[in-house]
């Protein structure tokens, strides 16, 4: 098996008593990569080396523009080994390759923005009463920063997180997903090359207990950015009042699809498809409820069961393939549990529904559509993170934006209309971090996202995020060159 290690202090190392454990090839169910199995002491190293290069090293001292310069050569490196990394990302998560490969280049784009932001980035003079004070606002570097990631598209969301992180003058302390670490161990290795300072950026993995937690507790640690499920943020949120650290959490979504009778239903067909069935589902934006109004329902969800029976499902490795296999087992069985609960209570199935005839190997799962009553299914209610779509019907713009907010999450949604009218007023009213017209699953690093209600709070991505990785200080000069009063006498 291929075999990675810990990142920490500027070099390659193992764990603590080389401790370990198996990842697995979702395409195959086999074991592939031998992964470290970070304990305390691990994370406490790779917090010291931080807290260590932030506090004496060159790094928060050094110019914007140097940093901007190292960040770019993390870019140009990324990107040329994006075939090389995408492979590493596919085999351990089952995303495609034709993604992985594209998202590798994209996510070089990101640190690039990052960059450019670096070098503009301004501070400001606030007014004093009768100009006796000059006064500077500047934005400092908040000191070590824990990441935590996901498995999905793990190298874009880890940028949104250490391009800002680092552009500002932070260290960084990543954590990778115990369900596919692989490839964040291999982008140590492409930044190991670029010539960070040591203890700058460090990269760990391990379970949960023993990596996470004290990781999220550090009392070096200032600031966490974390990715990923509803219930493990909940456990995150208290490990930070032991250090009161900044906390941003960008969490799932049971992102609403309002599709409208005036709508280009080629677009809606091609939006929706990517919305649910790109990346299999897992994605935290994946458009998993459609709400079609009457007059087009029928049409709508002919047409996109038409659509499903084209997917080639298969190899991620393999050009032709559409869609690959769930990450893990775990996450298949839950879905096909919830799938089965809701059937059982109402909900009629339209297509797809089980695992693919001919795939004994591997978390296959076919696309699926589920015709649901109302909004009171589970798999309505619940973010099932794979290939499932909830059809719903509304007759008019006031059901259909009720029917939208009516879910604990609010992370992303879509609306299709030929009235950009009607477009605007929807889409201002649904409460969601996101919200795209006329398309899906579109991406821009210089827009930010992120959630409402149980989807999160704060933002990554756009112009923000670097103030997010500082704290303002404020410098008040006494600009007139006169002695300080009497503290006394009033003036």
């Amino acid at each position: 098996m291929d075999g990675f290690q810990l990142f920490i202090d500027g070099g390659f190392t193992d764990a603590r008593d080389d401790r370990r454990f198996e990842s697995v090839n979702p395409a195959t169910g086999d074991a592939w990569a031998s992964i470290p199995d970070a304990q305390e002491q691990d994370v406490d190293r790779a917090v010291q080396a931080a807290h260590r290069a932030f506090r004496e090293g060159p790094w928060p001292r050094m110019s914007a523009g140097q940093r901007a310069d190292l960040l770019r050569a993390l870019a140009d490196r990324l990107a040329a080994a994006g075939a090389e990394i995408g492979r590493i990302e596919t085999t351990d998560t089952g995303k495609l390759l034709k993604e992985t490969i594209w998202q590798a280049e994209n996510t070089a784009k990101i640190y690039r923005y990052f960059a450019s932001l670096a070098e503009i980035e301004e501070g400001a003079i606030a007014p004093s009463p009768g100009n006796k004070l000059l006064n500077l606002i500047i934005h400092e570097p908040v000191g070590v920063v824990a990441a935590i990631i996901p498995w999905n598209s793990q190298l874009q969301l880890s940028a949104y997180k250490i391009g800002p992180a680092l552009a500002t003058g932070n260290t960084i302390v990543v954590k990778a997903s115990e369900d596919a670490s692989a490839p964040l161990l291999a982008f140590a290795k492409i930044a190991a090359e670029v010539g960070f300072p040591p203890g700058v950026f460090n990269v760990v993995s391990g379970q949960a207990a023993n990596c996470a937690v004290p990781l999220t507790r550090h009392p070096f640690v200032r600031r966490i950015a974390f990715t990923g499920g509803v219930e493990t943020a909940r456990k995150i949120i208290p490990n930070s009042a032991a250090n009161l650290a900044k906390l941003s959490l960008e969490l799932g979504g049971k992102s609403p699809v309002i599709v409208f009778d005036d709508s280009d239903l080629d677009s809606v067909v091609n939006g929706q498809i990517a919305g649910i069935f790109g990346a299999s589902g897992q994605s935290c934006a994946a458009g998993s409820r459609l709400i079609c109004q009457d007059g087009v329902y029928e049409e709508v969800v002919s047409r996109l069961t038409a659509r499903i029976k084209t997917i080639t499902i298969g190899d991620p490795l393999q050009a032709s393939t559409d869609m690959g296999p769930l990450a893990t087992e775990k996450q298949r069985s839950r879905i096909e549990r919830i799938l089965d609960e809701s059937l059982r209570s109402g909900a009629r199935l339209l297509a797809g529904g089980a695992r693919p005839a001919g795939f004994d190997r591997g978390f296959y799962f076919e696309p699926t559509v589920v015709q649901c009553p109302d909004q009171s299914s589970s798999v309505v209610r619940q973010e099932l993170f794979g290939p499932v779509l909830s059809v719903l019907r509304f007759k008019t713009e006031e059901q259909a934006i009720a029917i939208a907010d009516d879910s604990e999450f609010a992370f992303a949604g879509g609306v299709f209309t030929r009235d950009l009218t009607k477009a605007l007023r929807v889409a201002r009213s649904i409460q969601a971090g996101r919200i795209w017209v006329n398309t899906y699953r579109a991406t821009a690093g210089n827009v930010p996202f992120g959630g409402f209600r149980n989807s999160g709070y704060g933002r990554e991505g756009g112009s923000d995020a670097l103030r997010d990785y500082t704290e303002a200080k404020a410098i008040m000069i006494n600009a007139t060159g006169e002695p300080v009063a009497d503290p006394f006498v009033m003036h």
